[in-house]
């Protein structure tokens, strides 16, 4: 008799598909206090549940945490929303010059950043617009942000984070399960008939298939509201 398919048994919700709590105890974001306050970097603290190294700031009465600039260390002095390029400080896009690496951009303001949080990742201003400042990132698209959205200095921490080897297969499923990530994935044309749609020995030529919008988990697989098939 089959089992119910990964994808049916992630979407039902128990605790083998979910992650622990614990691993987002930390959570990033900038201080709700628009003024130009002085902070200072408490502890370098180890989160499970992210790629990059956090940094836990006290800024006046506020203490948040933050994403780890490259080479900020404890105990050095940052300023929120601040004037003064320095790694760490936290700057409104429209005051940052151009060619200046920046990370954590907030979308819109207020919400604690959004984009550009991987370890080793930065963004670069590149141009100037009323009231809008155009940012490229490492995946070669350019975003225009208002220019009171806030974003931290400098490069994030970790760059190195996939060059160390893993070495054993446990310590991957450890960290994948951290991050509440299927591993290891097995190929669906691998499977018995019984466990996918794709699945059994035979038909392994499978052509593209389209899933229907509203198909249950289980039932929507191969290509999800592909915008065009076919080769090009």
């Amino acid at each position: 008799m089959g089992k119910r398919i990964i994808q049916q048994a992630r979407g039902h919700g128990s605790l083998t598909y979910r992650v622990r709590r614990r691993a987002y105890r930390y959570r990033v974001g900038y201080p709700v206090n628009g003024g130009k306050i002085k902070g200072d970097v408490l502890k370098i603290l180890n989160s499970p549940g992210h790629s990059a190294p956090l940094v836990k700031i006290k800024a006046g009465k506020d203490i948040f945490f933050n994403v780890a600039a490259n080479e900020l260390r404890e105990g050095q002095e940052i300023e929120t929303n601040s004037d003064e390029i320095k790694n760490g400080n936290i700057v409104e896009i429209g005051k940052i010059p151009i060619g200046t690496k920046i990370f954590n951009i907030e979308v819109a303001r207020g919400d604690g950043g959004k984009i550009i949080r991987t370890s080793g990742s930065y963004a670069v201003v590149t141009k100037k617009f009323p009231g809008k400042t155009a940012v490229f990132n490492l995946s070669k698209k350019e975003i225009i942000f208002k220019d009171n959205s806030r974003a931290t200095i400098g490069e994030i921490a970790a760059s190195g984070r996939v060059d160390k080897p893993l070495t054993k297969a446990g310590t991957k499923w450890h960290m994948m399960k951290a991050r509440n990530k299927l591993w290891p994935r097995t190929s669906a044309v691998k499977m018995n008939a019984v466990d996918h749609p794709f699945g059994s020995g035979r038909g392994k030529r499978i052509k593209s298939k389209i899933a229907k919008r509203n198909a249950p988990p289980g039932a929507r697989v191969g290509l999800l509201r592909p915008r065009r098939t076919g080769r090009r």
